[in-house]
């Protein structure tokens, strides 16, 4: 009798914390998912390929904040609860999402543009510190221990789920308001949409209890006093947060930003695919794969979290550099011959000032259709100097815009799913694993340390990195996978040898670590 209404209660502590997650998820990636046109918006219009690179810096800045996040809410969760922590930690992420939604563009506040967005980017990786800890812990607690990985795999969802949003409130708002306006203005209105959803999230985490077992220890006088010390200052939970940074976060981490950041901007800007293919593509990938993270969570609580995390890993280490190729022999067209293609349309001829001088740089483009369907943009230019005496200098051939065949378009979706398939891999059984490692009146503390150094820093460095690595002299489009790679491939190697596999004696769980 008592068994129906435990398990109607549990589902709606998940629907309401996974509710808010998603939506703190969205807010924190949708600055990603747009950092080509965020740079533009935010740099000089001569600044070329730093602006990418300077907007993915102040991207990773977010992430990199994040373990501080973790340590200033981690112990406002074990002082005073998990339910009014990760509420703050919602108003200051949706407070900065619509604010970075109302900052003008560099062409009218110069430099402080970016400052701006800096400081804003910064509050929200403090916010998303305090967030996934107060979540996953808050679940965990209110899961029956045998199912530990199930119900927390549900909050798992959400960073994958609020990146599928992020993407289609994106490719929605482009296709309503035009190409042209969206890099103009239509790219804010993700940004201030965030304010309503937000609003939504906090109605309903205002009705939500606090965990039991957080209660439990309130009542019985046995709150931490100083979480910080006793989850560092310990020797022994210390041990088990390196552990858990360096055998499993860590790695996780690389493969989560790989998999899903670090994919779409390669494909974007690396390979020049059109900016909805490529975001269809992922939106698909997500969608097939998405169920993953319920099934790999679920199957974890029967035969343990590590080999399924560490498989994971050892997958992505494997099969990285071949599907990167492929991403890049599949896009490649230099190499399409006469015959291939259907029709060519008339050529459109522009003509720029060189910044600080009086030569013009012209470009001839036209867009090319291929017999099986797809296309792209072929940009020819060359720099015309006012001095009469100087030859015209030829530059490159440049391509963008590619639209794939329906063919190589499923290619990619399948290719993208499998990257994510191992993102649920890792990422499927981690919160279970983390809560299981610590005592409850230290968890949030010490899980969210861990979890946002692996993820925040390690992963979330991915795409800046990654795209530094591939942007030095002598470097390959490839050679930006070798950090992803590297971490993954450490992190097995620790795991393997210090992770245990045991599964949690589901008996001694709920009384374990209090």
């Amino acid at each position: 009798m008592s068994q129906e209404p435990q398990q109607s209660s549990i589902f709606k502590v998940i629907g309401a914390s996974s509710l808010g997650t998603l939506i703190e998820w969205y807010d924190f990636y949708i600055f990603g998912s747009l950092a080509t046109i965020i740079g533009s918006q935010l740099f000089p219009a001569d600044a070329g390929a730093s602006a990418l690179i300077n907007t993915l810096a102040i991207f990773a800045a977010g992430f990199i904040v994040r373990p501080f996040g973790a340590l200033v809410f981690g112990r406002l969760g074990d002082l005073i609860g998990r339910k009014y922590t990760f509420l703050l930690t919602l108003v200051l992420m949706g407070g900065s999402t619509f604010l970075i939604g109302l900052i003008p563009s560099y062409s009218s506040i110069g430099y402080a543009a970016p400052i701006l967005v800096l400081i804003l980017r910064l509050i929200q990786g403090l916010a998303l510190g305090g967030e996934y800890g107060g979540a996953a812990t808050y679940v965990a607690e209110h899961a029956p221990a045998n199912k530990r990985g199930f119900f927390t795999s549900w909050i798992q969802t959400t960073a994958t789920g609020g990146l599928f949003l992020s993407l289609g409130i994106i490719v929605l708002t482009k296709n309503l308001v035009g190409a042209e306006s969206f890099a103009d203005w239509g790219w804010r209105i993700p940004f201030l949409l965030s304010i309503l959803l937000v609003g939504v999230s906090i109605y309903i985490r205002m009705k939500m209890h606090e965990s039991p077992m957080f209660s439990k220890l309130k009542s019985e006088g046995k709150v931490s006093k100083n979480p910080l010390k006793e989850s560092f200052n310990n020797k022994a939970n210390f041990k088990m947060v390196l552990l858990a940074l360096f055998g499993a976060t860590m790695g996780q981490g690389v493969i989560w930003y790989t998999g899903q950041f670090y994919a779409q901007s390669f494909i974007e800007n690396t390979c020049h695919v059109d900016f909805n293919d490529s975001r269809y593509i992922l939106l698909w990938g997500i969608a097939f794969a998405t169920p993953f993270f319920v099934i790999f969570g679920s199957w974890s609580d029967k035969v343990g979290r590590k080999w399924i995390m560490l498989a994971g890993m050892l997958l992505g280490v494997i099969f990285y550099r071949p599907i990167y190729q492929i991403f890049l022999d599949d896009t490649d067209v230099t190499k399409i011959e006469q015959k291939d293609i259907a029709s060519v349309s008339d050529p459109v001829v522009t003509r720029t000032a060189v910044t600080g001088t009086a030569d013009s740089l012209i470009s001839t483009s036209s867009t090319v259709t291929l017999l099986n369907g797809a296309s792209f943009q072929k940009i020819q230019s060359h720099t015309k100097f006012a001095d009469a005496g100087k030859p015209i200098v030829e530059l490159p051939d440049a391509y963008k815009d590619k639209k794939l065949s329906t063919p190589v378009f499923w290619k990619f979706v399948f290719l993208i799913f499998f990257q994510i398939l191992l993102v649920t891999m890792v990422y499927g059984p981690i919160a279970a694993f983390l809560v299981e490692l610590f005592p409850t009146k230290i968890r949030y503390t010490s899980m969210s340390l861990p979890y946002h150094v692996g993820n925040g820093v390690f992963g979330g460095l991915v795409p800046f990195i990654a795209t530094l690595i591939a942007s030095f002299s002598g470097s390959t489009p490839l050679s930006g996978l070798w950090y992803p790679i590297g971490i993954a491939a450490l992190s097995l190697i620790i795991g393997t040898v210090y992770l245990s596999n045991k599964k949690p004696d589901h008996k001694e769980a709920e009384s374990e670590n209090i």
